[in-house]
């Protein structure tokens, strides 16, 4: 017999951090355009927000905007002179982030490349460009490749933090082998194993990945 008046670890986190208006406002904005509430969890969007200005970041790449919340989060920790770029393949997503950021006063710091993510990625690599931190919240099949272009991409020292590790419980079920499950199984590994990183797994909510790249 349970006992009713204890509370989950991850409920008991989610009543201390509250969201504030702005936040809650985006994710009403996705909800009234029909789109998925998958936004990042408000413990680890402040976790972004924090990582972000212990490192220093100054150039962000964000694969997977949404509407806009994460963006947000990570916005909250560059300073005036930072940058965010931000994949996303729905032109109608990228639309409402940006928005959301002009929104949050943001608006200037960030560019949005619509299209798919792969075809972003390696025109980042052709211009040279090179960034700070890293965030990863899209399709999970590509979740490998995103790492590779990630190390490939990084500054030394540059942190990489994917999302949704867990995938609702399917990366445990052992008898469920999709192809995105076998993916996301694979990052998880490697994300503490690759010799080019430092990196550990938090498995909270849906699970976060974060990972240091080696100088």
């Amino acid at each position: 017999m349970t006992d009713k008046n204890v509370i989950g670890a991850e409920e008991y986190m989610e009543q201390l951090i509250e969201e504030d208006e702005l936040l809650l406002q985006i994710k009403q904005t996705i909800r009234e355009k029909g789109m998925p509430e998958v936004s990042v969890v408000p413990g680890y969007g402040r976790l972004l927000t924090m990582l972000i200005q212990l490192s220093g970041a100054k150039r962000v790449l964000e694969i997977g905007a949404l509407g806009g919340y994460s963006g947000v989060c990570m916005a909250r920790g560059l300073g005036e002179e930072g940058r965010i770029v931000s994949l996303e393949l729905q032109p109608a997503y990228a639309q409402l982030a940006h928005e959301n950021l002009r929104l949050a006063g943001y608006g200037d710091q960030v560019e949005y490349r619509v299209g798919e993510a792969m075809k972003s990625l390696e025109q980042l690599k052709e211009e040279g460009q090179r960034f700070d931190f890293f965030f990863i919240d899209a399709d999970k099949l590509n979740y490998l490749n995103y790492l590779d272009y990630a190390i490939e991409l990084a500054n030394p020292g540059a942190v990489i933090a994917g999302d949704n590790l867990l995938l609702r419980g399917r990366t445990l079920n052992l008898d469920r082998n999709g192809p995105a499950i076998q993916a996301v199984r694979e990052f998880n590994r490697r994300i503490v194993s690759d010799p080019r990183l430092t990196g550990t797994l938090l498995p909270a909510f849906d699970g976060l990945a974060l990972a240091r790249v080696k100088g």
